[in-house]
């Protein structure tokens, strides 16, 4: 699927046009220093840019360069990145730019097989960091895009599909200038942002509006398909603040899966059958290989990830016996309470240490 080429450069003069007054001021478009490109592009994955606003500065200040991050440590990574979530992101940064230094002697690759060799980057960052950074004609395809030529086109197709984004991918490299291709694929994408919006669509501000589909036949709220999402699960979870003298336990999770790389209080998901202070025993005895006496509960928290919720129990406990194994953790650390400020740690046990630190690190007698 294609578009006719007076419309198409009619197109890309009215989006250009639009973009040149109404782009917002962003850090990252400041520059075209692929490393900080590359650093934005990720950061902005499933996050809204306000969000990344306040983390981008702080994170280009402490790793300047590719050969900055890579030679960082990966808690140092992780710490930066503490409250920015989908923590994945994050290593798989770090793990690429430990490849950029040691295959491409610390420059950031400018073709698009090299660019998607690399961990965490896809089709889509590759495609931002050629064209933004390097001006190469690479198109894009992130969810503003999608939405914007869902309804420019009338694609009524499931856009989670490989043959409606097979589609899409296509319009998206159709539509592509000769000339201006950094500018042009922000302008797309901010189109999205700002106007195409996904439930309240501003089509009297849209440049494109007369060209678009969905526009004419007024389903704009019914474009892009997506297929139902299903019901989000709920988990109760347990946490133990488990201290042996004046110290406390927190331990890091492994490097794959959800939050890993992250410390937190030890514990993990309720069974069926279970309460929670058998659920914290059997947790910290199956992942830890210790004995512990569980306390007074502290507090509960609840917590939204993408795909599920929780309700985070924490408990007071003390170590009462055994050697730590890391059966189901990477690492541990007995630590000071006012320590905890080193570690990078999930959203939910924050909630824990706020309350600690109201307790001024009482501990349990």
């Amino acid at each position: 699927m294609s578009v006719g080429f007076p419309t198409k450069r009619q197109f890309q003069k009215e989006l250009l046009s639009w973009y040149d007054e109404q782009a917002r001021s962003l850090p990252w478009r400041e520059t075209r220093d692929p490393y900080r490109i590359w650093v934005s592009e990720v950061m902005l994955q499933q996050t809204q840019v306000k969000t990344v606003e306040a983390y981008y500065g702080r994170f280009i200040d402490r790793f300047p360069s590719v050969a900055d991050l890579a030679q960082a440590a990966p808690d140092e990574v992780m710490k930066s990145w503490e409250g920015l979530g989908y923590y994945s992101r994050a290593r798989h940064l770090h793990q690429a730019a430990r490849e950029v230094v040691e295959r491409f002697d610390s420059r950031i690759p400018d073709t698009l097989a090299d660019l998607i060799s690399l961990p965490g980057i896809g089709r889509y960052t590759a495609g931002a960091i050629l064209s933004i950074a390097f001006g190469k004609p690479e198109a894009v395809l992130d969810g503003n895009v999608i939405r914007v030529l869902s309804r420019m086109f009338h694609i009524t197709g499931n856009v989670r599909k490989a043959s409606t984004q097979r589609i899409l991918w296509s319009l998206s490299e159709s539509l592509l200038p000769k000339s201006r291709i950094r500018d042009y694929n922000q302008a797309l994408m901010e189109l999205g942002a700002l106007t195409c919006r996904t439930g309240n669509p501003a089509c009297p501000d849209c440049p494109v509006s007369r060209m678009c589909e969905a526009n004419r036949l007024s389903i704009q709220r019914e474009l892009p398909v997506k297929s139902p999402r299903k019901p989000v699960p709920h988990y109760e979870v347990t946490a133990g603040i488990i201290w042996r003298d004046h110290r406390l336990l927190i331990t890091r999770r492994p490097p794959k899966g959800l939050l890993g790389g992250l410390w937190e209080f030890p514990g993990g998901k309720l069974e069926p059958g279970e309460d929670l202070e058998g659920c914290l025993k059997r947790e910290i005895r199956e992942e830890l290989g210790i004995a512990i006496a569980v306390g007074v509960h502290l507090t509960s928290a609840d917590h939204a990830y993408t795909h599920f919720r929780i309700t985070l129990h924490a408990f007071e406990c003390r170590y009462r016996g055994g050697r730590i194994r890391l059966i189901g953790v990477d690492d541990y650390r007995w630590i000071l309470p006012w320590e905890l400020d080193g570690f990078a740690l999930p959203a939910a046990d924050h909630k824990i240490i706020a309350l600690l630190k109201d307790r001024k690190y009482g501990g349990m007698d």
